[in-house]
């Protein structure tokens, strides 16, 4: 392993371990380099700052393995992906209630943005709709609000039948839609 791979996930456990401690907004650079015995000037090397190190953390345990797999059905995305976070809910809980600029929310959004985005234009290839964008931002903003929410309660249900209700309101939906169309 690259000795700058090293460092980056000596800092990522050095971070992990302060979240269980503090809040992220209580959480310094100094006291990231402070638990692994590094200088800032070795931090700043590999990240911007802690919101980097947070979006790579997600990366590096989630999104790289996706990389090097065929691709994915988006169910199927959607079930690894729900039971990666149950795995690490405490950590993607804190994580997720981050707002802003840079923030984990945001780059979990615009993950999710770019995979609905291929599911929209293969849905509607064959068909001129202006409305591919909308879709997008609509399913985007229902699907990371929802996983959101469910991490966010004390007890979350299991990852398969959270996945199950988004699949049951995902045909629910387009069945009524097809009823209400031919009508």
């Amino acid at each position: 392993m690259p000795d700058s791979l090293i460092t980056k996930r000596v800092l990522a456990t050095s971070f992990k371990q302060i979240l269980q401690e503090k809040s992220f907004s209580k959480i310094t650079v100094a006291d990231i380099c402070g638990r692994c015995h590094m200088n800032r000037k070795s931090f700043y090397y590999h990240f911007k700052d802690k919101y980097d190190l947070v979006n790579w953390i997600f990366y590096t345990e989630f999104l790289h393995d996706l990389e090097h797999k065929d691709s994915e059905v988006s169910i199927q995305l959607l079930e690894a992906l729900c039971e990666f976070f149950y795995k690490n809910k405490d950590f993607y809980r804190k994580t997720f209630a981050i707002e802003g600029q840079n923030s984990f929310s945001e780059y979990f959004r615009e993950i999710i943005k770019d995979i609905i985005a291929e599911d929209i234009e293969k849905l509607f290839e064959n068909e001129k709709n202006q409305n591919k964008e909308f879709c997008t931002q609509f399913f985007t903003d229902a699907l990371t609000g929802s996983i959101k929410r469910w991490l966010a309660e004390s007890d979350p249900i299991l990852p398969q039948e959270f996945c199950d209700l988004v699949k049951s309101c995902l045909n629910l939906v387009s069945k009524k839609e097809i009823a209400i169309k031919f009508e």
